[in-house]
């Protein structure tokens, strides 16, 4: 195994390399400049190394000249992931060297098969993202709160695994640890189960006239909203973790196949049950979602307060909320078709809801329980 630095108190001192500036690539270089991390940026694409360099997230690879870095960083498309990290290891030897793809185990294998000493490599994913890709997109403050894995292997030694957390730490991430087959399973439930969802219903739209999407609320906008994601990575995500994925999939086709079957005849003896069944199972795991700061989930109350659509209308009412004591635990805004006029759904702690509703009506503005 190669020599490399430990750091005891628990951050980074770089340099650091970045191989790949796409978002979260050039994202992290924003994060670890701003800590004053030495930063160095390479990419396939001179044009997205350049705008990355540009944006202040580090600088090109070439001018590290022989110093050796901490920390590389494999930020490349998971098709490519593996090849990248061995090359990596292969040219820095003293690095620990981590990735950041969204799949871990077929990596992991890929990196086994070679031979290669993993002493130095974790695997890891951070949980953040934006529907945007590409450097120009990126922000240094994208892992803030975000949940961060690592997916060490047995061959990763203590250090290097506590440079990765310090990477994930010094980003603002929330750090967990998982196995690399833990790790996919969760990620195909959580993260790429709504993907697939997501696109599937927003593909049901491409040919619906445009007066009826007319009536399209908040809800089919939540639920769309991933479906405008890369298609090209996710190509790459779902294919290399088909096999978690598929097997969640077959729950959801008994799923669909057991409520076409209530709803082909609604009338029949039982359906109504089937049904209200249904709606409460997903009540059920829907409650289940952690709630503020990671915590237990909690029930908050609901109102919508109509705005006026124009300039500080918005910002006037979250001050006065302010004023008068409350504390926004969840807002939405929607648009009324047809007027002039915004509905800022706002959540807050039940016992809040109606002194808030109170106070806003003497205050004159437009509230709706």
């Amino acid at each position: 195994m190669s020599a490399f630095k430990s750091h005891g108190r628990g951050h980074l001192d770089g340099p650091v390399v970045v191989i790949g500036t796409g978002l979260l690539g050039t994202s992290i270089g924003l994060g670890l400049r701003g800590r004053g991390v030495p930063v160095f940026l390479s990419d396939p694409s001179p044009t997205n190394q350049a705008v990355a360099v540009d944006i202040g997230a580090g600088r090109p690879l070439a001018e590290l000249g022989d110093a050796s870095p901490q920390l590389v960083v494999v930020a490349a498309p998971p098709d490519v992931t593996a090849d990248v990290v061995l090359r990596a290891l292969s040219d820095y030897p003293d690095a620990v060297v981590v990735d950041i793809a969204s799949i871990k185990a077929g990596i992991l294998a890929r990196l086994r098969s070679s031979g290669t000493d993993l002493s130095r490599y974790v695997g890891t994913h951070p949980m953040a993202g934006r529907e945007k890709s590409g450097p120009v997109a990126a922000r240094g403050e994208l892992f803030t709160s975000m949940p961060w894995v690592l997916c060490p292997s047995e061959e990763t030694s203590a250090a290097a695994l506590q440079t990765a957390r310090s990477l994930a730490s010094d980003l603002g991430a929330v750090v967990s640890q998982f196995t690399p087959d833990e790790h996919d399973e969760a990620v195909a439930l959580v993260s790429h189960l709504p993907q697939v969802m997501s696109s599937l219903l927003a593909s049901r739209l491409q040919g619906t006239p445009l007066h009826a999407l007319s009536l399209a609320g908040n809800g089919l906008r939540d639920v769309t909203r991933i479906a405008a994601s890369d298609p090209t990575l996710w190509v790459q995500i779902l294919g290399g973790n088909a096999a978690k994925v598929v097997e969640i999939l077959y729950g959801v086709r008994e799923d669909l196949n057991r409520l076409i079957g209530t709803l082909e005849d609604p009338a029949a003896p039982g359906a109504r049950l089937d049904l209200a069944q249904l709606m409460s199972e997903g009540n059920a795991g829907q409650a289940r979602i952690p709630g503020k700061h990671g915590g237990p989930p909690q029930a908050y109350s609901w109102l919508t307060v109509l705005v006026d659509d124009r300039p500080g209308q918005i910002a006037q009412l979250l001050t006065e909320i302010g004023e008068i004591g409350v504390n926004l635990e969840d807002l939405r805004l929607d648009h009324s078709s047809g007027q002039n006029v915004g509905m800022v759904e706002i959540s807050v702690l039940p016992n809040k809801h109606d002194h808030l509703i109170e106070a806003l009506n003497d205050r004159g503005w437009r509230v709706l329980q």
